[in-house]
């Protein structure tokens, strides 16, 4: 499975895509490229950074929503709706914006971001796409009663939960998750396409509901996991990682889905993840992830970048 960015009549790039399917037991149903491909979950891994909240008792100490779980596992644009309801979260588990050790960034939403600067807004960390992962981490903190100071940290007991929580999904002994720093500033983890697959699979309870019930503050408005999800309400899950990742449930199906565009080319991997879910029975799309088109500078449209070839099985 490759993307191809064609101008004109000539083909001029190509991104290597590599897919694993995988069903409940774990069995390899489709695959493009290495399946086994190792790299970096990244934000992809966020609603298994999120199930401690509540197997650990966060929830009950909290009275957490399916909003506030949402949120902690979203990678969201930076809408005022969004941040706000990010604020709540802090304040519910007695915390302020200054205990977030996201730092503030340009919103992922390229609308939310030319309004933001026309306006002058002073972005904090609240606006980071992490915030609301990083708040779930300090109410976690907070109901274990451990030092909410540096959970950031590799070594911080919230991040080594999450570690657990992810080594249990996804079949991979703690040891051998490769840990590095996340973008955001904790951890993340590396491991096979198919384990992350399997992960998925096993997405049930609120989290599941969580982000089914609330795909708008998953992602955000004209964002592709916000649109899959809205294409198809309660029938898929979909979750963006940095770095051309995706993971996804077919919620139906119970197949679980991983797609690393090998260069990072985050575009190209939101086409991506979106016909290897066609392929899988997942119909319509929404046209703005059937192919894009590439325009110059004068705004014409001089090309496009489309996938070419699909999933073995």
């Amino acid at each position: 499975m490759l993307v191809e960015s064609w101008r004109g009549p000539v083909l001029e790039s190509r991104h290597t895509v590599h897919v694993a399917v995988v069903d409940g037991a774990g069995r390899l149903v489709a695959s493009a490229g290495d399946p086994e491909y190792r790299t970096f979950w990244r934000s992809a891994a966020k609603p298994f950074q999120a199930v401690p909240l509540i197997e650990d008792g966060a929830v009950e100490r909290f009275g957490l929503s399916r909003q506030d779980l949402a949120l902690a596992c979203a990678s969201h644009s930076s809408e005022p709706a969004q941040v706000a309801l990010v604020r709540d979260f802090l304040r519910r588990i007695g915390c302020a914006e200054r205990d977030l050790l996201c730092g503030p960034h340009r919103p992922l939403s390229e609308a939310v971001a030319r309004d933001y600067e026309t306006r002058g807004l002073r972005l904090t960390a609240v606006y980071s796409n992490c915030s609301g992962k990083h708040t779930g981490m300090l109410a976690l903190a907070k109901a274990h009663g451990w030092p909410t100071e540096f959970y950031a940290r590799a070594e911080h007991p919230v991040q080594q939960r999450c570690l657990k929580s992810v080594s249990e999904y996804t079949d991979v002994p703690a040891e051998e998750i490769g840990v590095a720093v996340d973008g955001c500033g904790v951890a993340c983890f590396a491991l096979p396409l198919r384990n992350m697959a399997l992960a998925y699979t096993r997405l049930d309870g609120p989290i599941l509901e969580a982000m089914m019930l609330h795909p708008e503050l998953i992602a955000g408005e004209q964002r592709p996991c916000t649109e899959l999800m809205r294409a198809h309400p309660g029938r898929v899950v979909t979750k963006v990682g940095a770095e051309g990742v995706y993971s996804a449930l077919l919620v139906r199906e119970g197949l679980g889905v991983s797609v690393k565009v090998e260069d990072g080319h985050s575009l190209a991997s939101a086409l991506a993840i979106a016909a290897v879910l066609t392929e899988l029975g997942l119909k319509p799309q929404p046209a703005s992830l059937l192919k894009k088109p590439i325009a110059n500078s004068r705004g014409e449209t001089v090309g496009e970048m489309r996938v070419n070839g699909g999933l073995s099985k």
